[in-house]
């Protein structure tokens, strides 16, 4: 996408990052099922548009690390997602705490969620295809929110207030 563009994304934002770490590759019994539980989950959430995922991102920090990084409609959505019963996080979960147990630390796993309100973000992409929060919640040409970092934070706070 040619140009100067900025994400569409309009009010809180909820960041949910989440990972692992290999920390002993000669186990893969211990960290392999930790490793393929995050594709099918994000399987079954992108084929919910009522889920309230918005987008997400595999990385890879280092050969050992690997993350996710989620955007969500509201943390309340991340937290249903979670905690039902008949999802594959909580199969995934429970079965993460029964390997924890007999691992001996060969996997480690994290996560981190933020909320953030409307005016505490900004974005700019130059010359890029849709990426990140753009690539979740859509892309505008930068104009139409400000030319400086300045200007689309204020444009997000000013959303917030009115």
């Amino acid at each position: 996408m040619p140009g100067r563009t900025t994400a569409a994304a309009e009010g809180e934002v909820v960041l949910f990052l989440i990972g692992m770490r290999i920390n002993h590759f000669r186990a893969p019994h211990h960290w392999l099922p930790v490793f393929l539980a995050m594709p099918r989950m994000l399987r079954e959430l992108s084929r919910d548009p009522d889920s309230g995922l918005l987008g997400h991102q595999l990385l890879a920090g280092s050969p050992r690390t690997y993350y996710v990084v989620q955007y969500w409609e509201s943390a309340e959505k991340l937290l249903a997602y979670a905690s039902a019963p008949d999802r594959l996080h909580r199969k995934a979960w429970a079965t993460i705490n029964r390997f924890e147990r007999k691992s001996r630390q060969h996997v480690g796993i994290w996560h981190e969620t933020y909320v953030v309100p409307a005016g505490n973000y900004e974005s700019i992409y130059g010359d890029m295809p849709p990426y990140g929060l753009a690539a979740a919640t859509g892309v505008l040409p930068v104009e139409r929110r400000g030319r400086t970092a300045r200007d689309r934070l204020a444009h997000g706070a000013a959303a917030q207030e009115g």
